[in-house]
């Protein structure tokens, strides 16, 4: 076993629980854009969409294929337009509710703490994100997190995103650590795990779904407590 001396870690879908977050903050903007009433008949199908579009958007912008602005200001118009409500003005208002109200939501992935307080004694730990500045760091505080990291890396301070080397090169730098020394656990194959061998990184997948995969992993996990088996 190597002896690490840093942990990268993904925020969303590796610590912080985004799908229940999310499905929680759309439940309540969905009670007050009165969507039910404009023939959105159940908050079901809006979280369903939201799950298709929003992951489709987010691969793209992952891969470069689409600014972040298309995230911010089309989503919701993709969103709302599939189910029937086709209003731009009213799903920009919806975009800005609902990322005031999703970051400030407090779940997270089980065993998320108890894993944190185990590593926090030996190993600084680093956030490395192509999530929004303002939302990332709202999310740490909110859920109660922010503590537990050293620094966090996002794509904007990098001006890099993964699956790019040197969003993880820039976190080894402001770290003073080297690639050989550093273990980067994340739940995305392409931005996580290929990004983080991109810099010559060691990787944990965390594959909670078990889904199947041909990607080369030094280490996989289904559950987050499974990382004390040897870190």
């Amino acid at each position: 076993m190597k002896n690490y001396k840093c942990i990268l870690f993904d925020l969303d879908h590796t610590l912080w629980d985004y799908e229940t977050n999310s499905r929680e903050a759309l439940s309540e903007l969905y009670v007050q854009f009165e969507l039910k009433e404009k023939g959105i008949l159940s908050e079901s199908d809006l979280h369903k969409t939201f799950y298709t579009i929003n992951n489709e958007l987010w691969d793209l912008y992952d891969r470069g294929m689409i600014h972040r602005d298309v995230i911010r200001k089309d989503r919701f118009h993709k969103i709302l337009t599939e189910l029937g409500v086709d209003d731009y003005e009213m799903s920009l208002k919806f975009s800005d509710e609902y990322l005031q109200h999703s970051p400030k939501k407090k779940n997270l992935i089980e065993g998320c703490k108890e894993t944190l307080d185990y590593l926090l004694p030996k190993y600084p730990m680093v956030i490395v994100t192509n999530g929004f500045d303002e939302i990332q760091s709202t999310k740490l505080t909110s859920s109660g997190i922010h503590h537990y990291f050293k620094d966090v890396v996002t794509s904007a301070r990098a001006g890099h995103k993964k699956p790019a080397k040197e969003i993880f090169e820039f976190a080894l730098n402001e770290n003073k650590v080297e690639a050989r020394e550093t273990i980067m656990i994340g739940d995305n194959l392409l931005t996580d795990i290929a990004g983080a061998k991109n810099a010559s990184i060691d990787t944990v997948f965390f594959n909670p779904n078990r889904i199947d995969h041909q990607s080369s992993v030094n280490f996989e996990i289904e559950t987050l407590l499974e990382l004390k088996n040897f870190l």
